[in-house]
């Protein structure tokens, strides 16, 4: 005890802290010891960096807070972000900061100097993700199986590096980790799969007694059965079906051209309508690409009644060469470069008048969104177009346009990533599906249409 005593009362003496002979138990002596590493840690060392993100667990379409603290003030430091998709792609994101004073990084206040985007973005880390170099050709980022989230691996790195050097070693100059999840599926939403009555989809319920307000959900020539914006519509309170029409393995007939005709969607509708948890005089429609023309469609020529439609970059008719561009075998929808592309026969001009849509006999209120920049369809004037007719027709009331400078086509949930092209079939010859957008706009755009789409549905569904 006496040599402990003495050992303490020495060091204490270099802080300039004095003790009393006579107090000399154990029990005081120990209080000493921890009073010496409290003042030693306080005058030697600083603590280790943390990186953190809140909420830690969210939707997708919700923003976190990223922040870096315990850092050296003024410093130069590089947050990234990688994750591996469904197929087991890497995808990754990485940005420059420099700390300020207090030794802290904000994303949500601080600019990027430099990296994968630039200026204050919050998100930027998450719409920013582009595959690795190392990835395969053509990759777009989508996700299939909604009931498990992406979970996306943050870190905090010393320097400002470059994508090449993270991947030279991961441990040297790591200086923080976390992961985070990103779910497109709330908690307690449902999903219930449909196969009735011919009927091909998924439909998804929001948590809680019904009845809710409801939207039947199409995508575009892609094909298939997309179901994460119609999970999050459920997780956002909106009951929604997620409806496929073809190139589904449950759908008969070839795969690769439409073999549904008006019965299909008529019938997919009133199942919808007649749900005991759908208000079913509470029901809209919303397409992306050949989706518009379908939605446009069920509204104006089939005898339905929605209280609103959205349409995202699509044309306002059909034609007689859906079924061989539906399979890439059209010459005319790939351009010089091997981009699979239907602006060109997506113009209304070379649309025959009985293949358009007759939306002069729309009766509910139409949202059309498009990006400037679509490289894949002729949005900007399949929106003109829709618009001269209504007004003509004296219903220019029914009709809002956001138009979105410098977004592409696939104006999809905020804080997904934009890509510009991606591979749209590998055999007998490698084509590639030309999208459009640039990645800050694109973004920006996602965010803002999302949005004032809710608000559209709010007014139109709820009130």
């Amino acid at each position: 005890m006496l040599k402990a005593h003495s050992s303490v009362t020495a060091l204490l003496r270099t802080t300039g802290i004095s003790i009393r002979p006579e107090v000399t138990t154990l029990r005081n002596v120990a209080c000493m010891q921890h009073l010496l590493g409290a003042v030693r840690w306080k005058s030697q060392l600083r603590p280790a960096p943390l990186l953190t993100a809140r909420p830690s667990r969210a939707l997708i379409d919700e923003q976190i807070s990223i922040q870096g603290r315990f850092l050296p003030p003024n410093c130069p430091v590089t947050v990234r972000a990688h994750m591996h998709s469904e197929e087991g792609d890497l995808w990754e994101a990485f940005s420059h900061y420099n700390t300020d004073e207090n030794g802290v990084v904000n994303l949500t206040k601080d600019p990027s100097v430099g990296g994968s985007y630039f200026g204050c973005e919050p998100m930027g880390l998450f719409w920013a993700l582009h595959p690795a170099p190392s990835a395969r050709e053509g990759l777009r980022l989508r996700k299939r199986d909604v009931e498990t989230p992406y979970v996306v691996q943050l870190s905090l790195w010393e320097g400002h590096m470059t994508s090449d050097q993270d991947t030279m070693d991961e441990l040297a100059g790591c200086l923080a980790a976390l992961s985070v999840e990103r779910w497109y599926m709330a908690p307690h939403t449902r999903r219930v799969e449909i196969r009735q009555n011919g009927v091909v989809g998924t439909l998804f319920l929001p948590s809680g007694p019904g009845p809710f307000p409801a939207m039947v959900d199409l995508w575009g020539i892609g094909g298939g059965l997309n179901e994460y914006r119609s999970a999050l519509f459920a997780s956002k309170g909106i009951a929604s079906l997620s409806l496929a029409y073809f190139g589904h393995k449950d759908i008969p007939g070839p795969p690769n051209q439409i073999n549904v005709g008006d019965d299909y969607f008529r019938s997919a509708y009133n199942l919808l309508q007649d749900h005991q948890e759908v208000c079913g005089e509470r029901i809209g429609l919303i397409g992306l690409s050949y989706g518009v023309y379908l939605v446009l469609h069920m509204a104006t020529h089939i005898g339905l009644k929605p209280k609103c439609v959205i349409g995202i970059n699509g044309p306002v008719g059909s034609n007689d060469k859906w079924p061989s561009m539906m399979s890439g075998s059209s010459l005319k929808a790939v351009d010089e470069h091997g981009n699979f592309t239907v602006k060109d026969m997506t113009m209304p001009y070379n649309i025959a008048k009985d293949n358009k849509i007759k939306i002069e006999t729309l009766e509910c209120p139409l949202l059309y969104i498009l990006g400037e920049d679509d490289n894949n369809c002729a949005s900007v004037e399949s929106a003109n177009e829709i618009e001269e007719v209504l007004r003509s027709a004296g219903k220019a009331q029914l009709f809002t346009r956001l138009s979105y400078p410098g977004a592409g086509h696939l104006i999809e949930p905020p804080y997904s990533p934009n890509t510009s092209v991606s591979l749209w079939r590998a055999k007998p010859k490698r084509i590639r599906a030309f999208w459009g957008g640039h990645p800050a706009p694109h973004a920006a755009a996602q965010e803002d249409a999302w949005k004032k789409m809710f608000d559209f549905m709010d007014c139109n569904l709820r009130r």
